[in-house]
């Protein structure tokens, strides 16, 4: 009886809150529209998907009066070529090598060991730019204190910027909406400290080690102009795994900062200014790209590699420093663009740009071989998904689905010739072109196929099954799909799955799964 009247108080709680938010959006109409306008971003039919950081799931918002941090920076003077403010292995798969046009495999575990990323089996650099990456994931050093030194801590530091007078826009700063309302307050803690070169502090939220990194590193994605800040910072944390101060680490740049960024601004105003001066916003981007390629070398050894600064300055960078610098003057340009962080091989960082048809995949490191090419220039997942994998938050940026200014360039298609479905023993009729038949077809192979080790392929017809179903596998949603069903069918306990998908003809997939079921 008790539990039964939880049950009642809880629904009607919940239709009081119902009725409230329903007179609230009929007192004030533009709430209803701001709801539905805060799905978007950018320009009109490009959507942020709901992004997953550790588990919670957070909507991405937007602003919707288009303010930029501080407010300073719109649109009507970002003519001005003023930047003092800112709008701010070797293998294939597992088992062999497969076709010259599959562009992506992986493989999934059950029972994979901690530690182990099944889907980097997969992914690796295609030889002509083999070891051009050099990208460093966000360090912390942290250490605990006792409660003497907690409580001496706390009298001794303040919080220093607080951040609280800033906004940023969500098309072009993603990483700060994928943070909740506690992680966009140090967030914007952290950068206010940084701009103000101020290293020590106290973190302005009770947070814990792994909520911290995810904050710094969100700022850092999002903001290349910061270049005098390192990768790394220290912590020092409670016994309850609380942060009692945060250290930020800067480079030999914060020494001279002003001068240092009267140098930079002036390499960056060389190449935009020209870049505005043209017609489009593709050529724009291209122009930036070109004479990024053409002015920067690679070097493992340059100096503050992970900056924009050793791109456009010195001349000489890692791929960290192509795309932080190709990140900033998109960002001048007015141009959305994101820095995105994986796996190629190596650690890799490359970018995301917004055009007028949806997002693409731009990584001029790769792009910088021989005189210059355009075979990573503009591409779509499809198109990365064998040497290209997003890891950490770079995985809730938006999926790079567009066409219309994809291979626009002479070199840009260097896939090789295709095979046909004629040639894989299918027809135009056995492709499929959906995920639900996909996920069909699955189950009844492994239905048919019982436990034991074996081999089947399927065909996919489009872009978008494709985009779907390497989606499933990246997010693991394809066992709900198929593979839990499948395997109470057969009263199995443990699977294992290696895939792969070859790019086909008439925009077609050949999708190869191998599994063990036991």
């Amino acid at each position: 009886m008790k539990f039964l009247k939880k049950i009642l108080y809880g629904i009607a709680a919940l239709f009081i809150l119902l009725c409230g938010f329903i007179m609230l959006c009929a007192m004030n109409p533009g709430m209803s529209e701001q709801i539905a306008d805060a799905l978007k971003l950018g320009k009109e039919g490009q959507l942020i998907p709901e992004s997953v950081v550790g588990n919670s799931v957070y909507l991405n918002n937007d602003i919707l009066d288009n303010n930029v941090m501080d407010n300073e920076h719109s649109q009507d003077n970002a003519s001005d070529n003023s930047f003092d403010t800112y709008p701010e292995s070797t293998e294939k798969s597992v088992y062999g090598p497969l076709p010259d046009n599959t562009i992506w495999s992986g493989n999934t575990n059950k029972d994979t060991e901690q530690g182990e990323d099944p889907a980097l089996s997969g992914i690796t650099a295609p030889e002509e730019v083999a070891g051009k990456n050099g990208y460093e994931p966000v360090k912390e050093k942290s250490s605990e204190i006792d409660d003497v030194e907690a409580e001496k801590l706390l009298s001794e530091l303040n919080t220093g910027r607080t951040g609280d007078d800033l906004t940023f826009d969500v098309r072009f700063y993603p990483y700060y909406y994928m943070l909740d309302d506690k992680g966009q307050h140090l967030y914007r803690q952290i950068y206010a400290n940084a701009t103000a070169l101020n290293k020590k502090f106290a973190p302005i939220e009770s947070v814990s080690l792994s909520e911290l990194k995810n904050c710094f590193a969100a700022v850092y994605n999002d903001h290349p102009e910061l270049f005098w800040m390192d990768t790394a910072y220290s912590c020092k944390y409670k016994k309850d795994g609380k942060c009692a101060e945060i250290e930020l680490q800067f480079n030999y740049t914060a020494d001279d900062l002003e001068k240092e960024k009267a140098t930079f601004n002036d390499k960056v105003n060389a190449i935009v200014s020209q870049a505005q001066e043209l017609d489009s916003d593709y050529d724009r981007e291209k122009y930036v790209h070109d004479a990024l390629i053409e002015q920067v070398e690679y070097s493992a050894s340059a100096k503050i590699n992970q900056s924009a600064y050793s791109a456009l300055v010195n001349g000489s960078t890692v791929c960290a420093g192509y795309a932080r610098a190709f990140q900033y003057m998109m960002q001048q340009l007015w141009i959305p663009c994101y820095y995105c962080t994986g796996y190629a091989g190596e650690s890799h960082a490359w970018d995301i740009v917004a055009l007028d048809d949806g997002y693409y995949n731009v990584d001029a490191t790769w792009d910088d071989t021989g005189n210059g090419t355009y075979a990573y220039f503009n591409k779509t997942d499809a198109d990365y998904a064998g040497n290209h994998l997003r890891q950490d938050l770079s995985v809730n940026l938006p999926p790079c689905n567009g066409m219309a200014f994809r291979n626009l360039e002479p070199d840009a298609d260097e896939n090789g010739e295709k095979r046909s479905l004629a040639d894989v023993g299918m027809t135009k009729e056995n492709a499929l072109t959906t995920l639900e038949s996909y996920y069909n077809d699955c189950y009844q192979a492994l239905y048919m196929g019982g436990k034991g080790e074996y081999d089947f392929q399927i065909a996919l017809s489009g872009d978008a099954l494709f985009n779907d179903v390497y989606e499933a596998y990246q997010t693991e949603d394809y066992r709900q799909g198929y593979m839990d069903k499948a395997l109470t069918a057969l009263g199995a306990t443990e699977y294992r799955i290696d895939w792969s998908i070859e790019a086909l003809q008439e925009d077609c997939y050949l999708v190869t799964h191998k599994v063990v079921i036991k």
